[in-house]
C-alpha cells in the first residue's frame, strides 16, 4: 500500500520527468540504485522531496527546478546534470539554464560555475539543444 505522500510525490515526478518502460521516474534517480543498502531511500525521496517539497504551492515547476539547479551548483554536486534534464523537461530553455549558472559566478565562484557549465554543455549535446544567445 502506498501512502498519499508517495502518490503525491510520484504525481509530481510525472510532471518533471518522462517515464520510460524501465523507469517510472525517467532520468530521475530517486534511490533505486541503493535498494541493497538503503531499501527505504526511494520512498523517502519520493515522499519528502517530491510529495512534500516539490508539490508545495508558491513556485511553478520552472522556478522550482531553477532553484534546485542553483543549489546544486552552489554545492558542486553530481546531480546537476539530472536536474538540467528536468529543467529542459519543464520548459526551461538552455539559455535560461546557462544564464542561471553564469549568474551564480559571483556567489559560488568560477570553479563551481565552470564545472556546472561543463555538465550543462554535455546535457545539451545529449539532448540535441543549444543556447541561442551569445552573451
Amino acid at each position: 500500500m502506498t501512502s498519499d505522500r508517495y502518490q503525491k510525490g510520484m504525481t509530481k515526478l510525472g510532471e518533471l520527468t518522462v517515464a520510460t518502460e524501465s523507469s517510472p521516474t525517467g532520468h530521475m534517480e530517486v534511490g533505486e540504485s541503493f535498494k541493497d543498502i538503503a531499501p527505504d531511500l526511494t520512498r523517502l525521496v519520493v515522499e519528502f522531496a517530491f510529495g512534500d517539497i516539490y508539490a508545495r504551492p508558491g513556485l511553478d515547476n520552472k522556478q522550482k527546478v531553477l532553484t534546485t539547479i542553483s543549489a546544486l551548483v552552489a554545492q558542486g554536486t553530481p546531480q546537476i546534470g539530472m536536474h538540467v534534464i528536468t529543467g529542459l523537461n519543464v520548459g526551461l530553455t538552455p539559455d535560461e539554464i546557462a544564464g542561471c549558472i553564469m549568474h551564480l559566478i559571483p556567489y559560488v565562484g568560477f570553479p563551481r560555475a565552470l564545472n556546472a557549465l561543463k555538465v550543462a554543455q554535455e546535457v545539451f549535446a545529449e539532448q540535441g539543444v543549444s543556447i541561442s544567445s551569445r552573451g
